[in-house]
């Protein structure tokens, strides 16, 4: 069981990965903000995980896109309850199309969320994360190793990120703090548009996320998994 009062900030945690993960910390009595572009959608999410501890999630209106968002974001939960020690990057979007197709904006809109948010993300946490000596977790995916057709704007957002997370965790581990990049296979999300069903029953599901999370705030100090590749045990043949 997780101390009491210990604190995590999720970015993208209204549904899908975001949303396993923060049930899981919860559940073992982490308070937990989750974000969201829109303020209804974390709201409602809060008030769903509220049921499982209540009192320990709050919602937060922030855009990764923007370095202010962030630091706001940030200064949420430490007015709200007064430390920051887990920050999980997990907000993120994917545009698949051959590159003839791929629109200049859906381009920017990857790199600018999937990649410059963490970015951010980073800068606007990394001196409360240093009070703690706390953890900074990106969930990357598969794609950030294996390319794929298509895939030209979202595996270069996650090539970089895992790129980005890795020098980052040489950068800041000298200050306490750790970081790991989870770099997970087919997931059960709305990711992509996608409508979750019985169908997906052999992907990972987000709270299997959750459970990697959780475990990995719970190595010895002295350990660093610094990435983490996930993939379903039984695929489809």
């Amino acid at each position: 069981m997780a101390e009491s009062n210990k604190t995590a900030l999720i970015t993208g945690g209204s549904k899908g990965i975001g949303y396993g993960i923060a049930a899981v910390l919860i559940a073992e009595g982490i308070r937990v903000a989750i974000t969201s572009r829109s303020q209804e959608s974390a709201d409602q999410a809060a008030a769903s995980l509220n049921q499982i501890k209540d009192g320990y999630a709050i919602g937060i209106q922030s855009d990764v896109r923007n370095l202010e968002s962030q630091e706001n974001a940030v200064q949420t939960v430490i007015a709200k309850w007064g430390q920051l020690d887990y920050f999980i990057a997990n907000a993120g979007v994917g545009h698949f199309a051959p590159l003839k197709d791929l629109t200049a904006e859906q381009w920017q809109e990857t790199i600018d969320i999937n990649l410059t948010g963490v970015f951010f993300s980073a800068k606007a946490s990394i001196a409360a994360l240093t009070e703690t000596k706390g953890y900074f977790i990106n969930i990357a995916s598969l794609a950030g190793t294996n390319f794929f057709a298509g895939g030209s704007a979202y595996n270069a957002s996650k090539f970089g990120l895992v790129g980005f997370s890795q020098a980052m965790m040489l950068d800041v581990r000298e200050a306490g703090i750790k970081v790991t990049t989870i770099m997970p296979g087919s997931v059960a999300t709305e990711f992509s548009n996608h409508q979750p069903s019985e169908k997906d029953s052999w992907k990972i599901q987000p709270e299997d996320i959750g459970q990697i999370v959780s475990d990995l705030i719970k190595m010895p100090a002295r350990t660093l998994p610094s990435k983490v590749e996930v993939r379903p045990s039984m695929p489809p043949k």
